[in-house]
């Protein structure tokens, strides 16, 4: 590491753990990324044009960036987040990063200083802290870099060393972009992930409508409850097809259900009539998860929960603004009897994986170690969205580590939409990772060699083993 982060990032002040963290880190640094979760653009890998000014690429999508912002009353129209109104926003990219730069104090002690200060130096080779005095300078280097070949999308995913990378799809999606990839000869490996959320969740903004468009690209009868399962296997297939090797599943809850077929079925036809109420949306949600996790169990693609956010917390903003604008809030999350359904229908499938991930903390030694301390079909996910950051890592190897042991986590993926920050997240966490392992030996808990050998599969292996990749 070099200029604004320092070479014992994240590492302990005690000499001893310390060395042993440089020398365990050393040996992971330059491993490929393996990132089999997130949500980078199809697109940009297809086409590969230029990305667009420094302000387009690094803050108006990012939502770490503009919930902070806000919470500290710079208005969303300020930094060029598009409204759904005919209100009109801030275009002038150069506006929007000095307004940022003003701001960039705000993010002292955040994982998102940690990631952007490694974007500014090790991809843009800036090494002068982000302020309202250099703002300018910073964006006239970051925009100058930019209309290089060097900094084109597919140019950036070989500097980043990245192996795979997987973006998320929803069931309604031609996958254009990812047949273009594949057309195009280009060597990088882009798979999607199916996300079928928009047919799955009653609540969702259009379901009726997505549900006609759902039988029309599957070809499937989504009027019928036998239908509207063939048509997620249709789907499924057709997304396997595209490299798929994962599903994932955001739901409110990580409820599950395991109802007779007839049973299903009529509620399937209340839902599909708009007429169920608030505990039979519920039901039909948790009775998805259990027919999506009996579906991976026959066609393979591992299963992903993240459940536990109350999305769009905010009803004004999400009207203004649409989703996924930084009003996201964890809730706490049941896992033991909200996945008894599942666990009895397919917890003991040895070929079937599903991954959970939490945004409740309480839940990880108390309920979601144990449960993958001994479900066969259970893995867990890293420290995920609000927790992805040291002390949410640390937190999650010192809170599940013991019960589940490392072999039942799948190391780390990133969940970004943020290309740029991909390098940066993954050194985080191959740096706690690396801290953890020198603590264990430090404290005799753990070999030097089994150390080293841990980092390289906390790193690299598990991700691609539990993904299939």
């Amino acid at each position: 590491m070099s200029g604004l982060t320092h070479r014992d990032l994240l590492f302990s002040a005690e000499p001893f753990q310390r060395e042993l963290a440089r020398r365990l880190h050393a040996g992971v640094a330059h491993l490929p990324i393996v990132s089999p979760h997130g949500h980078t653009d199809p697109r940009w890998y297809a086409l590969n044009e230029p990305f667009p000014d420094p302000a387009q690429l690094l803050i108006v999508p990012d939502h770490y960036i503009f919930r902070m912002l806000f919470s500290h009353g710079v208005r969303l129209e300020e930094l060029g987040v598009p409204a759904r109104d005919a209100t009109p926003v801030e275009t002038d990219g150069r506006a929007i990063w000095r307004r940022f730069a003003e701001h960039y104090r705000l993010f002292r002690g955040t994982p998102t200083r940690l990631w952007f200060d490694h974007v500014l130096s090790d991809l843009f080779g800036i090494d002068e802290p982000l302020s309202a005095k250099t703002a300018d300078r910073h964006y006239d280097t970051i925009a100058e870099r930019l209309r290089t070949e060097a900094y084109r999308p597919r140019a950036l995913y070989e500097r980043f060393r990245i192996e795979v990378i997987a973006t998320t799809e929803g069931p309604l999606d031609d996958l254009r972009w990812h047949r273009m990839i594949k057309e195009s000869g280009w060597p990088g490996r882009v798979v999607t992930a199916y996300r079928p959320d928009a047919v799955v969740d009653p609540d969702f903004e259009d379901f009726v409508r997505n549900l006609d468009r759902f039988g029309e690209v599957s070809g499937c009868d989504t009027g019928s409850w036998r239908g509207y399962l063939d048509a997620h296997r249709k789907r499924r297939a057709f997304f396997k097809d595209h490299g798929a090797t994962s599903t994932d599943h955001g739901h409110p809850t990580a409820d599950t259900a395991n109802l007779a077929d007839a049973e299903a079925a009529k509620l399937f036809d209340r839902i599909r009539r708009g007429s169920a109420d608030e505990g039979e949306r519920r039901l039909f949600r948790a009775q998805m998860l259990t027919e999506m996790a009996k579906m991976s169990r026959d066609d393979g693609l591992v299963m992903q929960i993240h459940p536990g956010s109350w999305r769009n917390h905010s009803p004004a903003m999400l009207r203004k603004f649409g989703r996924d604008k930084g009003f996201d809030i964890p809730t706490r999350t049941d896992y033991v009897a909200a996945l008894k359904p599942l666990l009895d229908c397919v917890g003991l499938e040895r070929d079937l994986t599903v991954i959970l991930f939490t945004l409740d903390e309480d839940s990880y030694a108390r309920e979601l170690a144990p449960l993958a301390g001994v479900y066969p079909a259970l893995k867990l996910g890293p420290a995920w969205w609000f927790h992805d950051s040291p002390e949410g890592m640390r937190r999650f190897r010192e809170m599940t580590t013991e019960t589940a042991g490392f072999y039942n986590t799948v190391g780390f993926n990133d969940d970004t939409r943020a290309f740029p920050s991909i390098p940066a997240r993954h050194d985080v966490a191959r740096r706690v990772d690396c801290a953890f392992l020198a603590r264990l030996v430090s404290e005799h808990r753990l070999r030097e060699d089994e150390a080293h050998e841990l980092a390289q599969e906390l790193a690299y292996t598990l991700a691609k083993r539990a993904y299939r990749l």
